[in-house]
C-alpha cells in the first residue's frame, strides 16, 4: 500500500513539475539562463551589453502621421523598404547569440509582404521578436495576426492616440480606428483559440492637447482589450502641446520632459544607450547605431558582418565620445543630434541605463 501510495506521490509531483515547466516555457523564462549566457558571450564577442539588436521590418508607412520625418518625405539614409526574409535569415544564421530582435521604428511592420515567415523562422530559432516602438495595427492580414500568437511574438505597442475615430485620426492621418481595435479582438481570439498568453499587447498613448480628454477613456478600453496601457510624450511639443498640464499630471504624474527628468532624475528618452544594448539595424543592413538616426551610417551588417560594424574605428569612436572621452568628430551622426546635446551639457553616461533595459529584456522575454 505504501509502495502504491509512493509511486501515485511521485507521479503527482512529475506532473506538477511538467506543469511548472509547460508555464516557464509559455512566459519564456526558461529561456532566461540562455539569454544571460549569451549575453556575456555577446559582451565579450559585439561588445554589447546583452543580446539584443533593433532590425527594422519595414520603414513603409500608410499613414501619414504628422511629425513623422518619412510622412514629411525626410526619410534620410533610411530610405523607403522593407526587411528581406534571406537577408534576415542570414543575419541570425551568422549571429547565434543575437536572442532578441525589435522589428520596429520608423515604419509599419506590417507591410512587409514576408513577415510571416520572419516570424516563423525566430520562432524556430527561438528568437525573441518585439515591436516596442510601435505598430499602427491598420491593416494586416488574419493569417499573420494568427501567426502572432501561434509561433508566440512577444509584445506589441500599439499607436492608439484617441480613445474615438475622431480624434484618433487627428494625428494618424489615414488610419482607421475600427480597424485598429478589430485586430486587437482577432488577436485576442487567437490567444483564447491556441491558449497563449503572448503576445502581450499594449495601448501606447502619445499625449497630444486635442487627445489629452480621452486618457480617462483610452484607459478603459485598453483594460475591456486586455491590453497594457502606456503614455508617451509628445517628441515634437510645438504641436499640439498639452493644454491642461495638471490633469495631465494626476492622470499619468508628469506632463512634460522636465516634469519626468525632476522626478525620475533621468533623462525621459536617452536614445544613445541604444549603441550599447540594443544597436539599430535598418532594413538594408545599414548599422544606424540609435532609432533616431538619418544622417550617416556605420556600415552595413549584411554585407560586412555585424561584429565587424560593432567593432569598427568610427562605431568605437561614437561610444566614447558619448561618454565624453573623446572630442566630438564632425563625420559622426550623432555629432549634430539633440539627443546628443542633451546628455553632453548634463553630464550623462548613456551606457548607465543599459542595467534597466537588460531587465526589460529578461521580463519581455
Amino acid at each position: 500500500m505504501n509502495a502504491k501510495k509512493s509511486r501515485k506521490e511521485k507521479s503527482s509531483k512529475t506532473k506538477r513539475l511538467k506543469h511548472l515547466w509547460s508555464l516557464l516555457h509559455e512566459f519564456g523564462l526558461a529561456n532566461i539562463f540562455y539569454i544571460m549566457k549569451d549575453s556575456v558571450i555577446s559582451l565579450f564577442k559585439y561588445k554589447l551589453i546583452g543580446s539584443t539588436v533593433r532590425l527594422e521590418a519595414s520603414s513603409l508607412c500608410q499613414l501619414r502621421c504628422q511629425v513623422c520625418p518619412l510622412a514629411q518625405g525626410k526619410t534620410g539614409i533610411v530610405g523607403r523598404g522593407y526587411l528581406r526574409f534571406s537577408d534576415f535569415q542570414n543575419f541570425v544564421e551568422q549571429n547565434p547569440r543575437i536572442r532578441n530582435i525589435e522589428l520596429s521604428n520608423y515604419g509599419e511592420i506590417f507591410l512587409n509582404p514576408e513577415l510571416k515567415d520572419i516570424i516563423m523562422l525566430a520562432h524556430s530559432k527561438k528568437i525573441n521578436l518585439t515591436a516596442l516602438n510601435g505598430v499602427n495595427l491598420n491593416e494586416v492580414g488574419d493569417d499573420i495576426l494568427e501567426a502572432l500568437v501561434k509561433f508566440r511574438f512577444k509584445i506589441i505597442y500599439v499607436s492608439i492616440d484617441g480613445a474615438s475615430k475622431d480624434t484618433y485620426r487627428i494625428y494618424r492621418s489615414g488610419g482607421d480606428f475600427d480597424a485598429v481595435l478589430d485586430n486587437i479582438k482577432r488577436i485576442n481570439h487567437y490567444k483564447h483559440k491556441y491558449g497563449r498568453k503572448f503576445p502581450r499587447m499594449v495601448w501606447q498613448f502619445v499625449i497630444f492637447g486635442h487627445n489629452e480628454h480621452e486618457l480617462p477613456a483610452a484607459k478603459k478600453m485598453s483594460k475591456d482589450l486586455d491590453m497594457e496601457f502606456v503614455v508617451k510624450l509628445n517628441w515634437n511639443e510645438s504641436y499640439s502641446p498639452v493644454r491642461d498640464k495638471d490633469f495631465v499630471r494626476r492622470e499619468v504624474g508628469y506632463a512634460t520632459r522636465d516634469d519626468y527628468e525632476q522626478g525620475h532624475k533621468r533623462l525621459y528618452m536617452p536614445y544613445c544607450y541604444q549603441l550599447w544594448d540594443s544597436p539599430q539595424i535598418n532594413w538594408d543592413g545599414k548599422l544606424l547605431g540609435c532609432c533616431v538616426n538619418r544622417r550617416r551610417d556605420f556600415g552595413n551588417v549584411f554585407d560586412e558582418g555585424l561584429e565587424s560594424c560593432l567593432k569598427s574605428e568610427k562605431y568605437t569612436y561614437t561610444k566614447k565620445m558619448l561618454q565624453g572621452k573623446v572630442k566630438p568628430r564632425e563625420d559622426i551622426p550623432c555629432f549634430d543630434c539633440p539627443y546628443f546635446q542633451w546628455i553632453r551639457s548634463r553630464k550623462i553616461i548613456p551606457v548607465m541605463g543599459t542595467l534597466r533595459r537588460l531587465n526589460n529584456v529578461l521580463k519581455n522575454s
